[in-house]
């Protein structure tokens, strides 16, 4: 029963999210203050840009069952707010006169080399889940806490740019599995039709005159016999064989 609830723990989306998150809390405590944030509008903005991301990918996951629809909305909100939170690093450095590094500085292929271990908790999962976590980010301690903003600035733009990536080819999954497998709405109405063939089976409805598959009851919605029911093929509309019901 844990597991089923906490699906998304396994998700390397939702460990990097949590680790951007922890992190961008920090940043934000160290230095924003009074004088570059008088108002307190930028702490508030990237610390629930921040927030939306792991929160977005929970609830998404937590939705794969009933609508496939819904996760990848959530999941794309959670992309949106990554991008807009990573553009808030990057109007840092650009204050500070400062600009990303380049892909060819040493410091940028550092963190980028640096990848996430694989979750290997059964059991326990709110305990293990939440030391998996901690353990990713200190992965990353040596720029999250040198002491200097930019650096920190730098080393999240890179995360958040990875995690935009990893969301990116998520979404890409669902909609495949969507494609193949349909959503919600569509599973309901596969059910629903195995129901009323089975029904109409048990009791003996005629025998579709185009196909020979069995036949069940409909009701006309519209035109001039709507409200009046009437005998249709049960794999309707691949058939669209009909009866008068006497």
């Amino acid at each position: 029963m844990e597991i089923a609830i906490f699906k998304y723990y396994w998700l390397d989306t939702w460990v990097l999210a949590n680790v951007i998150q922890l992190a961008t809390q920090d940043f934000c405590i160290r230095y924003l203050n009074h004088t570059n944030d008088p108002c307190g509008r930028l702490f508030d903005q990237m610390t629930m840009a921040a927030r939306s991301v792991p929160a977005n990918i929970a609830e998404g996951s937590s939705r794969h069952s009933t609508s496939r629809e819904t996760e990848m909305r959530l999941v794309d909100v959670a992309r949106a707010s990554l991008s807009e939170l990573s553009n808030d690093y990057l109007n840092w450095l650009l204050r500070h006169e400062e600009t990303p590094w380049s892909k060819n500085d040493a410091e940028y292929q550092s963190v980028n080399s640096i990848q996430l271990d694989k979750p290997t908790y059964k059991d326990d999962v709110l305990h293990l889940s939440s030391t998996h976590i901690l353990t990713q980010k200190h992965k990353f301690d040596k720029w999250f806490n040198s002491g200097d903003s930019q650096i920190a600035a730098n080393c999240l733009i890179i995360l958040c740019n990875r995690l935009v990536m990893m969301l990116h080819r998520q979404i890409e999954h669902l909609l495949e599995s969507f494609k193949a497998e349909g959503g919600f709405t569509e599973a309901l109405t596969t059910e629903r039709l195995a129901y009323r063939q089975q029904q109409s089976i048990q009791s003996d409805a005629p025998k579709c005159p185009l196909c020979g598959k069995p036949m069940i009851r409909r009701m006309a919605k519209k035109g001039i016999n709507s409200g009046k029911e009437f005998w249709s093929c049960s794999t309707f509309p691949d058939c669209k064989g009909t009866l008068n019901i006497k």
